[in-house]
């Protein structure tokens, strides 16, 4: 008979979160990319700004710390990422209750269901997490910055985490005003978006991409401009519109447009999400635009410092989640936590250029 998994022990959770299937998100996989040196081994990480001769600072309030160190051509900034934290807990009824799609005669032992149930916990909590950084990342690149409200409980609030990654009174060093609306007369949607090019190539930065909300994007596709360069019998080759589903909900690979030597990847974003009250909200601003490139950030993991299962001492363990195990004698119960300390931050002082309302 197989020996069965101790789901006591935290590293022997850590091997069965391995198993559980990566989620795909936009924002996340292609902007924020994590790497072996974005995991820490303390509660803070430690991150760079480079930006040529201009000098960027990163703040965060209240109570968390920044600690600059000044070295040639960049700084470095100690930060302290919010805590996320979920759990599950598994009960004498859940063990005994048919899973979804278990077959009704299933000869599962309490000990199988309970591998299996753990297993899913794991995966729906992860999921969650997941989303979390999906937002957290979207909301650095819109904002240049993030608000990460704490919570107690399902109700009660706690500590407002705010990291910024401008210097005070440079809020809208990342915002590029235009003088119209692009599908209104006036509108200039090939100068504005190669004056937005410029403002990143002067900073020695690339623009590859230009995200576009689900309005914004079928605006452009309607602009008369647009649709008479694509005509191949115009004789100006400007790109192409060649739509495609992407592995990501809601993102929609529009093709290629050139603005003055500029080629960009148009991107439909349409990604949603549901906040903490529960209504469904646009990951990306439908009227909004942005130009950035892939890999302008990273995500960062702090450490995780908890008491394992059956110890007496504290132990800090660096990975992008932290797994734990909690009983419950007294009322039979099981409980599964998972835990992540994200934070997503630009490698260069902002990497993207955002216009606001660009469609009426």
């Amino acid at each position: 008979m197989p020996a069965e998994l101790n789901f006591f022990d935290t590293y022997t959770l850590m091997a069965v979160y391995k198993r559980v299937v990566p989620k795909k998100t936009f924002f996340r996989d292609r902007y924020f990319p994590t790497s072996d040196e974005d995991i820490f081994a303390s509660n803070k990480v430690l991150t760079e700004y480079m930006d040529g001769d201009q000098k960027m600072a990163a703040f965060v309030a209240p109570r968390v710390g920044a600690i600059p160190m000044g070295r040639m051509g960049y700084e470095i900034h100690e930060l302290e990422p919010a805590f996320i934290g979920m759990s599950r807990e598994l009960s004498t009824d859940d063990l005994t209750k048919r899973g979804f799609g278990e077959a009704i005669y299933a000869n599962s032992t309490p000990a199988q269901r309970a591998a299996k149930l753990t297993q899913k916990d794991l995966a729906d909590m992860d999921a969650r997490i997941v989303r979390r950084e999906e937002w957290m990342c979207a909301q650095t690149m819109l904002d240049n910055g993030c608000t990460m409200q704490e919570m107690i409980d399902n109700q009660t609030k706690g500590d407002t985490k705010v990291v910024k990654f401008y210097n005070p009174g440079h809020e809208n060093d990342h915002i590029y005003v235009p003088a119209a609306k692009w599908n209104e007369e006036g509108g200039k949607f090939f100068e504005d978006v190669a004056a937005m090019c410029d403002m990143l190539s002067s900073r020695g930065l690339a623009s590859t991409d230009l995200l576009l909300g689900a309005d914004t994007y079928n605006a452009v596709l309607d602009l008369e401009k647009v649709q008479r360069l694509l005509d191949k019998n115009s004789g100006i080759i400007v790109g192409q519109i060649e739509e495609q589903l992407s592995p990501y909900h809601g993102v929609v690979y529009g093709g290629t447009l050139n603005f003055k030597g500029h080629k960009l990847n148009l991107i439909s974003v349409d990604e949603t999400y549901v906040d903490d009250e529960g209504k469904v909200r646009p990951q990306f601003p439908k009227t909004d635009a942005l130009v950035t490139a892939p890999g302008c950030g990273h995500l960062m993991y702090g450490a995780i410092t908890q008491i394992n299962y059956g110890d007496t001492k504290h132990t800090t363990i660096a990975s992008r989640r932290v797994p734990k195990f909690s009983l419950n004698q007294e009322n039979d119960l099981r409980k599964t936590i998972l835990k992540a300390r994200p934070l997503a931050a630009p490698h260069n002082y902002c990497p993207w250029i955002r216009i606001k309302n660009v469609v009426g």
